[in-house]
């Protein structure tokens, strides 16, 4: 359920001179709890306090250095397969 603001109703909401006088210590509030907090200036929400978090780091370019190429990796190989030697006719 939210309110009229499109604010849920579980969040807590502060005036925006109430976050002046302690924002230090709702920033610890925060920190700990998880839990975001709305500031609001005459009844609208302005802006939203939350905890910092780390996004995830992405999996492109992980492995950036971790692989070494030797000799040229787009020429075919001077290797006969199978199929070339008769292997897989059962010959």
């Amino acid at each position: 359920m939210s309110t009229d603001s499109g604010i849920p109703a579980s969040t807590r909401t502060i005036k925006a001179s109430e976050f002046k006088a302690k924002c230090l210590k709702l920033m610890d509030e925060v920190a700990e709890s998880g839990e975001e907090i709305v500031i609001t200036k005459h009844g609208r929400p302005v802006s939203r306090l939350m905890p910092y978090r780390e996004k995830p780091k992405s999996l492109f370019g992980r492995g950036k250095g971790m692989i070494e190429i030797h000799g040229d990796i787009v020429e075919p190989l001077d290797v006969e397969w199978e199929a070339e030697l008769g292997l897989l006719d059962g010959k």
